[in-house]
């Protein structure tokens, strides 16, 4: 990772811009397909102007409550140990991980008018609670993404080296004084990034608007382009659809880098965490209630699923396994090229970073507008890209996978990458010399 004297070598050129060009033809290229293909004499209406009201609000509201929530979590999480707690962050992953309507089935299990939550409060003489519309993808969107913002903080506070604290208990530092100078520079740093992975992936959502939506006045952007080209094949609407939603995302993107203060900690010399400044009875009270309300939250529409599903699960037929495998192979596929393109990409702006500060910041948030390009947008400007030369439906897999790798690379970029600017920043010039 040597920067100082050594020119960046031709490899990781070559394997970092042929990754941001490839997300670029998945991306704006796709789009661009559509556009070309389609009526541009098509303008949106009162309605579509509506819908994308309804998904930039609901998009921030979501993103807002899940890193709120996530923070108190994710110190909690860190910092005490107990017994279920490496389950707890393992068990975390389940609603990310699972099928979007399987966990909404959950959700509505548990809080829909026939739900726990319902039963409960009519005891109460109560009315059931109405969990759609925009209360329902709200409550949807912090279900599948608390998860996610707590496992990216929880990185943050491990980026942070014990000898921090320790000086701080040395010097008779308060917990008030400790957030000030070591903790709030932290999460300037890593919550831009998690709240517009959120934000994206809220906006960009369609099974939960799909199924918890309610109607007309609670449909996403990305709801609106499939029934433009499913319904409707009206591609000049569903491109536009999509520029909006991109253009509204990159400019998130770019006010995220913009505002964002970056900090680099030093590396540490021990990774065990003890806080001398969280041992009074409130703090531990505090804890106890954030991760009984997350756990109980998260796990009860998991656990609702579990129940219902267990014993169904073993009277399947036989098209149903084979459709698992074909997602267990593609799933392994993405995987291996979202890393590579991760790794690629991750050293690429490392590298470039030092001369091109402005390159580097560009690959980044493209990097991550991934989530922002539509996956329908994608789907079709591939089709109409490949019908000519061969048929769409003999390499679907494969396109799939491309597609999921695309997909995935900015949780995979957002892993990485910290990890790969720290080795640069403690070792480069050691590197250098050698």
């Amino acid at each position: 990772m040597a920067y100082s004297t050594q020119p960046i070598k031709l490899i990781h050129l070559i394997f970092g811009s042929s990754a941001f060009a490839l997300l670029l033809l998945l991306t704006l290229g796709t789009v661009l397909v559509l556009w070309l293909n389609a009526d541009i004499k098509t303008t949106l209406s009162s309605s579509d102007w509506s819908i994308i009201r309804f998904t930039v609000s609901q998009a921030i509201v979501s993103a807002t409550i899940s890193v709120l929530i996530a923070i108190p979590t994710a110190r909690a999480l860190f910092f005490r140990n107990f017994k279920g707690r490496k389950f707890i962050l393992t068990i975390m992953g389940a609603p990310f991980i699972l099928p979007t309507i399987v966990a909404i089935l959950g959700i509505i299990a548990v809080w829909g008018r026939s739900g726990y939550i319902s039963e409960f409060i009519s005891n109460f003489n109560i009315n059931p609670l109405n969990i759609y519309g925009f209360t329902g993808v709200v409550l949807a969107h912090v279900f599948f993404n608390i998860p996610l913002a707590t496992r990216f903080i929880v990185q943050g506070w491990a980026a942070i080296p014990i000898e921090h604290f320790r000086l701080s208990a040395q010097l008779g530092i308060n917990t008030s004084g400790i957030s000030q100078h070591i903790e709030r520079p932290m999460l300037k740093s890593v919550i831009p990034g998690i709240f517009l992975i959120i934000f994206l992936l809220c906006i960009s959502s369609f099974a939960v608007a799909l199924a918890l939506g309610g109607g007309p006045k609670a449909t996403t952007i990305e709801l609106a382009i499939y029934q433009s080209l499913r319904f409707d094949f009206n591609f000049a609407k569903a491109a536009q659809l999509g520029i909006i939603q991109f253009s509204l995302c990159a400019i998130l993107g770019i006010m995220t880098v913009l505002f964002s203060k970056p900090v680099q900690f030093s590396s540490g010399l021990d990774i065990k965490i003890e806080r001398w400044d969280r041992t009074h009875f409130r703090y531990l009270l505090f804890d106890i209630f954030i991760l009984t309300f997350v756990c109980l939250f998260l796990f009860l529409p998991l656990l609702s699923i579990f129940i219902r599903g267990i014993i169904p699960i073993f009277s399947l037929p036989n098209t149903v396994w084979i459709a698992a495998f074909n997602s267990i192979l593609v799933a392994i596929v993405s995987s291996v090229i979202s890393v590579g393109m991760a790794i690629s990409m991750s050293g690429l702006i490392v590298r470039v970073s030092h001369k091109f500060p402005i390159t580097s910041q560009t690959i980044e948030i493209v990097s991550f507008l991934t989530l922002a390009a539509s996956p329908f947008i994608i789907g079709t400007g591939l089709f109409i890209l490949i019908f000519p030369y061969i048929s769409p439906f003999t390499i679907a897999l494969p396109i799939t996978a491309l597609v999921n790798a695309a997909m995935a690379l900015p949780f995979a970029l957002r892993m990485i990458l910290p990890a790969m600017a720290r080795a640069e920043k403690n070792y480069g010039k050691l590197a250098d010399s050698l």
